[in-house]
């Protein structure tokens, strides 16, 4: 989708400061960070959110992995033992602004609940 940001970085359209690149997806840190550490992971595959996964294979190994590059980013980063929330956003009211499934792992303050 050419119009979609995220698919211009994943294609290497647009820069951005990677952490991780793997064949189901790419983590880079935030441009507007809400928290010290602050990556999104992003699928390479163009989903619009998590309303949109299915249950097949292939995207349980996208979530699977997102989910464990996540955890090897915070702890590299120093936040294992600490604690970091991984959080993605449903359509316009649930805080979504871009059409491409990400979630954001957020580290490094103390985080409120309820969140936003």
């Amino acid at each position: 989708m050419s119009s979609c940001l995220f698919c211009r970085i994943v294609a290497g359209e647009l820069p951005s400061s990677q952490r991780h690149a793997c064949d189901l997806l790419i983590a880079f840190d935030d441009i507007a960070p809400q928290a010290p550490l602050h990556v999104l992971l992003v699928p390479r595959e163009h989903i619009p959110s998590a309303a949109d996964l299915r249950d097949t294979p292939a995207h349980a190994s996208i979530l699977a992995r997102m989910h464990h590059v996540a955890q090897e980013i915070a702890v590299a980063a120093g936040y294992g033992d600490r604690g970091w929330r991984l959080v993605t956003n449903v359509g316009t009211e649930g805080g979504q602004a871009i059409e491409h499934l990400h979630y954001h792992l957020l580290a490094g303050r103390q985080l409120a609940w309820p969140p936003g």
